[in-house]
Formats: structure tokens, sequence, C-alpha cells
């Protein structure tokens, strides 16, 4: 029985990993790996000739480059979904921590400390005005992206008893069934901005969204005097101009979970060290989903919740003993030539499912017997084919 060799980069939960089985030998100091599981340090893709899939306990996948896995047919996992509680509690965390000035008077409270309590009711009743804040009740809130994080954001800014606006140019049919019906979806930027208090970013870090949010065709339509959110990724906003907005007063706040030199130590901005996902039940979570997703891959082929390959799942037969996969650049005439060659060696087909996601194909034909490695390699060298691999199907089933 083949043993699949995993790499842990940084500390994955135990809680995933105990979900690895026998077939897999699983070490952060595996030097040959078919398959990684990382958080967010950075992965050479490079370093790993015999790599075959990377899991990324996390949703963000900046640390990966995609572009070069999909040349190279490996395929890239996220966990979507997994850490939007966590990222969605600690939104407003964070906002109410900056309406109600609760950083500030915290400061102020620790500066009592030498004083005695008749001094410090004193204090207290006298200075307490100054940290005045204001409710979230009756604000209007605009969420841009509606992934599983901005939809939970939506949602529970009705409970917290705002008026919400999304805007998703390309929504996730899936997320926005679990989207509620009192969220407003705005046709545009401009409209989902116009009346916003509070503007709230949930988006993936990608070429179309890095520098999303910047003065023009963005905070140019925004309300004077909003509050910007980014619990996304830091170079989705533009930072020069949200300190331009912050100075000309178009902003009145900025909280981010993304510390840079230039928003350290400003007094319109709150600023935490990458918390959005920081709990013990989402790392529990991303690592359970990312172990799952990368043994359904590499045991039998199956591709669920992956960034650059189609999703495909099938289920083999008892008839079935090979599973042969490809990985093809999105082009006409794959899918025969691979039943051709495979037709013209006898091999009997008893399955074959195709996918595409308008860039990659991924095929994964079951056959009833062998299928030898010159025929392997045959459709290997053929033009568009990025990769091929056989998976001899000594056991039955699915991943739980």
């Amino acid at each position: 029985m083949k043993q699949f060799k995993i790499k842990t980069i940084n500390a994955i939960a135990k809680e995933g990993l105990v979900l690895f089985n026998e077939r897999f030998a699983v070490s952060p100091d595996e030097a040959h790996p078919e398959g990684i599981v990382v958080r967010s340090s950075k992965v050479d893709l490079a370093a790993y000739p015999e790599l075959l899939a990377v899991a990324r306990a996390g949703a963000g996948v900046n640390n990966i480059p995609v572009d070069e896995a999909s040349e190279k047919g490996i395929c890239v996992f996220n966990t979507p979904g997994a850490n939007a509680n966590a990222v969605v509690e600690l939104v407003y965390t964070s906002l109410g921590i900056w309406l109600r000035n609760v950083e500030k008077s915290i400061e102020f409270c620790q500066g009592l400390a030498c004083k005695s309590d008749e001094e410090i009711n004193r204090e207290v009743e006298a200075r307490k005005k100054k940290f005045k804040g204001e409710e979230m009740a009756g604000k209007t809130l605009a969420v841009f992206g509606l992934g599983k994080i901005g939809v939970g954001v939506a949602n529970a800014g009705l409970h917290h008893g705002m008026r919400v606006l999304g805007f998703d140019p390309f929504p996730a049919l899936d997320n926005i069934h679990h989207l509620s019906s009192e969220v407003i979806l705005a046709r545009s930027r401009k409209e989902a901005l116009a009346d916003a208090d509070f503007i709230s970013v949930h988006m993936p870090l990608n070429k179309n969204t890095k520098g999303y949010v910047t003065e023009k065709d963005f905070l140019e339509f925004a309300k004077d005097g909003a509050v910007l959110i980014n619990y996304s990724r830091g170079p989705i906003v533009d930072e020069d101009a949200v300190i331009a907005s912050l100075a000309s007063g178009k902003l009145r706040g900025h909280i981010s979970d993304f510390p840079s030199v230039k928003f350290l130590g400003h007094e319109k901005i709150l600023v935490t060290p990458h918390l959005g996902a920081s709990t013990s039940e989402s790392e529990e979570n991303c690592a359970t989903m990312a172990v799952r997703e990368l043994r359904n891959y590499l045991e039998f082929g199956n591709i669920v919740h992956s960034v650059n390959f189609p999703n495909i799942e099938t289920i083999p037969t008892v008839d079935v003993h090979t599973r042969l996969t490809v990985i093809n650049r999105d082009q006409p005439g794959m899918i025969g030539m691979i039943s051709n060659m495979l037709g013209s060696e006898k091999i009997n087909i008893m399955n074959y499912t195709n996918k595409s996601n308008g860039t990659v194909g991924y095929n994964i034909i079951d056959c009833s017997g062998p299928v030898p490695e010159d025929v392997q390699n045959k459709i290997a060298q053929q033009e568009g084919v990025l990769r091929v691999r056989v998976i001899p199907l000594e056991i039955r089933g699915r991943v739980n």
C-alpha cells in the first residue's frame, strides 16, 4: 500500500493532523513531500519537485504562488468558511472598541493605579465624558465581498440594529443562500458607499483586488465621516489613500488587522496584529478541513475547495482497478485524445468525469485494469497536458 509523504509548515492544530491515517507519513521535516499543509508561511514550490497538492489552513492563499502551481499541475486548496465566525466576531469587537473609545478609556484607567479609591472615583466622574462614544444601532453598514465571512458580517449587522447593504460583483450562489433577505444587495460600489457609516471589506487578495480600496472609484463615493474596516488582506487597501482620506475628513477612522509603518501610531487608526482567524476553534476548523481536502485528493483524486482546479468528486465502484487523473490546460479535444489513447491500448474505461474552470481541465478516468507506465507517459507528453497521475484503488470509500 502506497504511503503519502506530508510536510507541515507552521503549527497545524492536532485535531486536523490526527485525521491522517496509516497511509500518510507526516513531518515538518519532510524533504520530498507529495502534500503540504500550511498556514501563513510562504511556500517555495521549486523546492518540492514531487509535490502534488498544497492545503492552506485558512482562506487566503497569497502565500502560495497559485499560477505557478497550476502550470506544474499542483492543486491548491483553501478552507473557506472555517474561520468565518472568528473574523465576524472580531470585526464587531474592534468596531465596538473604536466607537466606544474603549482602548483610550482603558489607558486612562491604568493611569489611575497609584491613586486612592476616593481619588479614582473623583477622576472617573470628572473625566469619563471625554470617552463618550456612539452605538452601532441605527447606522448603515456596507459590506464588500459576500463570501462566507462577508455574509456573516452582513447578517450580524442586522442583529446589531443596522441597515446593511452588500456588494459583490460575482457572488457565489451557495453563499448568497445564507444571506438574510433583509440585506440590501447594491448594484454598484457607488450605491453601497453613498450612505454607509461603516464600510467593511471581505474579499480574497488577487491581482483584481489588490488596491481595490483606493481614492478613485471607491473612497470618493463614500459618505463623509465613514469608518473603513479591513479584515481581509492588507494590500486590498491603498494605505496612502486611507491616510489622505483621514486627513481630509472623508474617513473619520480606519480599523485594520494589518499593522504597517504608516498606520501604527495614527490617532484615527485602530490596528490589531492579524488576529482575524486566531482562535483555537478557527485553527481547529481550518486544520480539519485542510487535512480532509488533502486526503481526499491524494487517495482518490477528488477535489473540493480548490482555488486553481475545478471541484470534482466521484466514488469508484467495486469493479474499478485503477483511477487515472489528467490535468490539462482548458483546450478542445482533450477528452477525445485521452479516451482514444486508452482505447488503443485496450484499456477499458468504466467511468469518465471531466470538469473545467475555464483555465484548467481535470479528468478522472476509472479503468477496469491497470494503466501501464508507458501509456501514462504518452498521455503526459501530449500538448496541453500538465500532469498525469495513477491511483491504484487499494481501498474503497470516501473520507468522512
